[in-house]
């Protein structure tokens, strides 16, 4: 499909990559009342989902970012607002990200789509919906190309299509742009739950050999990688991890209705992460490129009411283009 002309034109202070991806979590207040479900998965572990009911007839699955939850901004308001639409929600909590540590020395990561494809399953079998349309931010939108480019030809015919937002479609590239001094202060906020979340598991399972010197010098993402992605999950080495779990190898297989929308000054993304070529050679995977956004962001004002435009976004996608209302 060729690349989608977007509309967003934010107010002058949204204009700057980084104000608009730090004002959502630092001044909206967004909540969302969430019905919980805990599941018990294949592998003796747990994943809690939680449900936000209208009585729809369609489910968006929502998949949150790096660290983040469904009490995350971006989460919460999108699951108001899509209620408002009419339709019920259900946001994925991956492993660990619940408020409660999981079961196994494993969580998760950029391309564990093996969990994604547990919990579509276990929604399209055990509830009544017409429609699923998946929803995901950052690692999570990460997730949701990967599955529905590598499990293509056994994704459920209840799974309509995707939507994917601020996404590192190529990791190995993204993370050689988290690295750069702009983003200094995001690696500090993320490291600090990363960091206490592996000494926990290291705790807790004493056959895990943490090197804790070097986890407390840890400063980028290889090096966690190197200290627990890769051994933990059993990838050769951080490239390996990289190759496998980036999802633009898998965007051309995608054959349902699915946008990425990645901001131009989104400062977490390195220009491999706007795959215009896989766009226009695909008759399903849509690019929206907005000039303004920043990551996971798209705060259009200072006023509350106007500060709908991603919400919106994702809503009109789900009406004209997957067509599921």
């Amino acid at each position: 499909m060729p690349i989608v002309k977007s509309d967003f034109s934010p107010t002058l202070p949204f204009k700057n990559g980084h104000f608009n991806t730090m004002y959502r979590p630092l001044f909206m207040k967004d909540t969302c009342k969430y019905d919980r479900k805990r599941i018990s998965t294949w592998d003796d572990d747990f994943i809690d989902l939680d449900f936000s009911f209208v009585g729809g007839n369609t489910l968006i699955l929502l998949i949150h970012g790096l660290e983040g939850s469904s009490d995350s901004k971006y989460i919460a308001a999108n699951c108001n607002h899509l209620n408002s639409a009419g339709l019920d929600t259900v946001c994925f909590n991956l492993r660990s990200c619940s408020g409660e540590d999981n079961l196994l020395l494993t969580t998760y990561h950029s391309g564990k789509t093996e969990d994604v494809d547990f919990v579509v399953n276990h929604l399209a079998e055990n509830y009544n919906y017409t429609n699923i349309v998946i929803v995901g931010f950052s690692l999570g939108g990460n997730l949701t190309l990967k599955y529905l480019g590598e499990y293509h030809n056994k994704i459920p015919s209840i799974v309509k299509g995707g939507i994917a937002v601020s996404v590192p479609v190529d990791i190995a590239t993204a993370e050689k742009e988290m690295e750069k001094l702009k983003n200094k202060l995001y690696l500090e906020i993320f490291f600090k739950t990363m960091k206490n979340k592996i000494l926990e598991k290291a705790y807790k399972f004493p056959s895990y050999h943490l090197d804790k010197e070097k986890l407390f010098k840890a400063t980028k993402f290889i090096h966690l990688e190197e200290l627990y992605t890769v051994p933990v999950f059993g990838f050769e080495s951080p490239q390996d991890y990289w190759k496998k779990a980036s999802s633009k190898p898998y965007l051309s297989k995608i054959d349902r209705p699915t946008i990425l929308i990645n901001a131009k000054d989104d400062t977490f993304l390195s220009p491999e992460c706007y795959p215009q070529k896989e766009a226009i050679q695909s008759e399903y995977f849509y690019l929206e490129t907005p000039n303004f956004g920043g990551h996971c962001g798209f705060m259009t004002s200072f006023k509350a009411h106007e500060n709908k435009w991603l919400e919106k976004r994702i809503v009109k996608f789900i009406n004209e283009t997957i067509g599921v209302f």
